[in-house]
């Protein structure tokens, strides 16, 4: 009985052998046969699907939301902050370069007929003038035009002279509150330092003065304020200043907006900045120093340690 049992279990694994060659070798299947899923297991798959597309429209879902308030935060520090203001290429700008003097003399010209009146430059003196834009006779003669508070005399009263090359320029108001009551409660800076003062200085500078515009459409400005989109929060108290033709310049240069801009910046920038081509150039001489120290040095140890790197110790270990 066992023994017919096991004859038959032994013919079936035979013939399933010759089952399985001959599908093989005559129809030369090439794809695999299709596996049989459990119920259960389609419905575990179907699950993890499932779960993997929620899961991916969470994370879209997310980063929309990310790029979304990205887009929000972008905008409220635009309106916030300003406009980023363009780069622009200044002469002065170069490892060598030296500022344009004639367009500082320009720039100190329209300070004084279109920004002196309600800006100060309280660091700067008359003196500071020499040998950048003017002559000694000429800012002499420039200094001489206003009147300065001095004393006390030997009476012990206070008195006007005329001004001297150590003065400073004088001040468009007498105290803090007496600018704030000329110009609607706002404060004009002073612009000694005014390129220094500002991030990205000579460009904020020059794009606020020439990027006045009219409000877009839903933007209220409201009385006594003007709309710049390079001003924080886009309402300056400032009007427009530099209109064509505006200056006279001395050297006959026409007196565009953009032209007057880049005056008076390169002007603001040496007033904030005067040792520039000084420092430009002592650093210029150190660096050649220092190179000529360099080659020396390198010669000179060349020639004195040449004769340990070639020399050859012989040891004698007999004696």
């Amino acid at each position: 009985m066992r023994f017919g049992r096991f004859s038959r279990f032994v013919a079936r694994g035979i013939r399933l052998k010759d089952d399985a060659k001959f599908v093989a070798s005559d129809y030369k299947i090439s794809q695999p046969l299709p596996v049989l899923i459990s119920e259960q297991e389609r419905d575990r798959l179907r699950y993890v699907g499932l779960k993997s597309l929620r899961l991916l429209a969470f994370l879209g879902a997310g980063v929309s939301g990310l790029l979304s308030c990205a887009t929000v935060a972008f905008s409220s520090d635009e309106a916030e902050h300003g406009l980023e203001c363009p780069s622009y290429p200044w002469p002065h700008n170069g490892i060598l370069s030296s500022y344009d003097h004639a367009s500082i003399r320009r720039g100190h010209q329209v300070y004084q007929q279109v920004c002196a009146s309600c800006h100060s430059m309280s660091l700067i003196s008359y003196r500071d003038l020499v040998g950048v834009a003017y002559t000694e006779e000429e800012t002499k003669a420039m200094a001489a035009e206003i009147e300065v508070v001095d004393g006390p005399n030997d009476e012990g009263e206070m008195f006007t002279r005329p001004g001297k090359l150590s003065d400073r320029f004088p001040q468009p108001y007498t105290n803090e509150q007496a600018a704030r009551f000329a110009n609607g409660g706002a404060y004009p800076p002073d612009l000694s330092l005014i390129t220094k003062a500002r991030h990205n200085g000579q460009n904020y500078v020059f794009a606020l003065l020439t990027g006045y515009r009219d409000p877009p459409a839903g933007v209220l400005i409201r009385d006594g304020l003007y709309y710049n989109p390079y001003f924080p929060g886009g309402a300056i108290a400032m009007p427009q200043m530099l209109i064509d033709g505006a200056v006279e310049y001395e050297d006959g240069t026409p007196a565009t907006e953009s032209q007057m801009g880049k005056d008076v910046v390169s002007f603001l920038s040496w007033a904030a900045e005067p040792e520039m081509e000084e420092r430009k150039l002592m650093g210029f001489k150190w660096i050649f120093v220092l190179s000529l120290a360099l080659l020396q040095a390198a010669y000179y140890r060349r020639l004195k340690w040449s004769i340990f790197k070639s020399r050859k110790l012989v040891l004698d270990v007999v004696n």
